[in-house]
């Protein structure tokens, strides 16, 4: 038996994972402690593994998440962010904005389970393996109702109470290009740099890896990962560390830009919308041109350089004369249909809803800034054909661009 909050209850039966079956009294221990800012979480042995309680943590998570959700740390659903204890790992669901982040909808995973899937062998098979670590993270999951962010295993790998992660304008200039793993070494010695690798499991069981030899050399674990052709995690146990490292870390960055006459401020064109010029839009490209967001001409990248770039702008924008004809052997090339289009001085971000059209066209915005900056680490480095595939055919990706078009 076991006594909470003056309520005597008995501890269920658990499986491999420190869960509980579907008929288990696990719901009413959970309630009979969350008035407390508590949380009963089992060990895959099914002992008792602590008690957490975070509220005031999970407040200060909160705060970081939107204070670093703003267009130059992130856009659409990029980026995650995590506070922890012993037991439980929280963080922020798949699809789910850092600015629009509440308390309620964290994700709870324990830590346990989650140590217990880095010992758990996988399929050889990409698919099959990602399906397999998907399934076994939910059910992880002990608090929300959300798919943990696929990043969660690293969040847990990370000592640190807090961490970060964002796809910031300024650090991807350097990730996203050709000199970046040198520029890392010469501008931030201490950081942990590694070359791109596919997002979800692969990335986790490689980073811990190299954050235990890390630790082997430092005798601590880095505070910062800068990952190519992705982004940033910052680790700290407090919401001033994790700022302070982010100050110093793009203010160098901008620093070394300014120096090199590369600036992150787009210059758009001039041209007026054109009713005639997005009626041809919608007649080629039908539904998936049911709605549309542009702008002013800028430059646009012309391949894949990020994962969340390829996700919502396509690997490259439709630069034809817009016809039926260049429609159709666009989508004959690659199998699916553009998500921005240029056309007469313009651009525009096309989608089957106003949110992914806008997003489409705030990504390609985004991937051009990054070009910009990259020019001051020796010009834009595009992902390789191997990694873009993963990517477009990634159900985890899907799943969150899913989300994002729906909220």
């Amino acid at each position: 038996m076991f006594f909470v909050g003056g309520l005597q209850t008995r501890l269920p039966e658990l499986d491999d994972w420190g869960r509980t079956p579907e008929a288990s009294p696990r719901t009413l221990v959970l309630e009979a402690i969350r008035s407390r800012d508590a949380l009963l979480v089992y060990g895959t042995n099914g002992a008792l593994a602590g008690i957490g309680k975070l509220r005031m943590d999970l407040n200060t998570i909160i705060e970081l998440s939107h204070e670093f959700g703003g267009t130059d740390y992130v856009k659409g659903g990029g980026g995650n962010t995590s506070a922890k204890d012993e037991s439980v790992v929280w963080v922020k669901p798949s699809g789910t904005t850092l600015k629009g982040l509440t308390r309620d909808r964290l994700v709870g995973v324990s830590r346990p389970a989650v140590e217990k899937l880095f010992e758990t062998e996988t399929p050889r098979d990409g698919a099959a393996r990602e399906e397999m670590v998907r399934d076994l993270m939910a059910r992880a999951v002990v608090e929300g109702a959300g798919r943990p962010s696929v990043e969660a295993p690293l969040h847990h790998v990370f000592d640190a109470t807090y961490v970060v992660h964002t796809h910031a304008i300024l650090v991807n200039g350097m990730t996203c290009a050709r000199n970046g793993a040198q520029a890392c070494a010469e501008l931030f010695p201490d950081a942990l740099w590694a070359e791109y690798i596919d997002p979800g499991y692969t990335l986790c069981m490689e980073i811990r890896k190299r954050i235990d030899a890390y630790r082997a050399e430092h005798g601590r674990q880095p505070s910062s990962l800068i990952l190519e052709n992705h982004g940033i995690f910052v680790a700290a146990d407090t919401a001033q560390e994790i700022r302070e490292i982010y100050g110093k870390t793009l203010g160098r960055l901008k620093e070394v830009c300014t120096q090199a006459g590369c600036s992150a401020e787009l210059s758009l064109g001039k041209a007026a919308t054109s009713p005639q010029t997005e009626a041809r839009i919608r007649e080629c490209f039908g539904d998936d041109a049911a709605f549309l967001s542009s702008s002013g001409w800028f430059p646009c990248v012309a391949g894949p350089i990020n994962p969340d770039q390829l996700l919502y702008t396509r690997a490259s924008p439709f630069t034809d004369e817009i016809s039926v004809e260049n429609a159709d052997r666009y989508r004959a090339e690659r199998g699916y249909a553009p998500k921005v289009v240029v056309a007469d001085d313009r651009v525009y971000g096309v989608g089957t809803s106003q949110k992914n059209a806008d997003l489409a066209l705030a990504m390609a915005q985004d991937a051009a800034q990054i070009a910009q900056l990259a020019d001051a680490f020796g010009g834009i480095q595009f992902m390789s054909d191997r990694a873009r595939d993963f990517i477009e055919s990634w159900e985890v990706e899907h799943y969150r661009e899913k989300v994002i078009g729906e909220n």
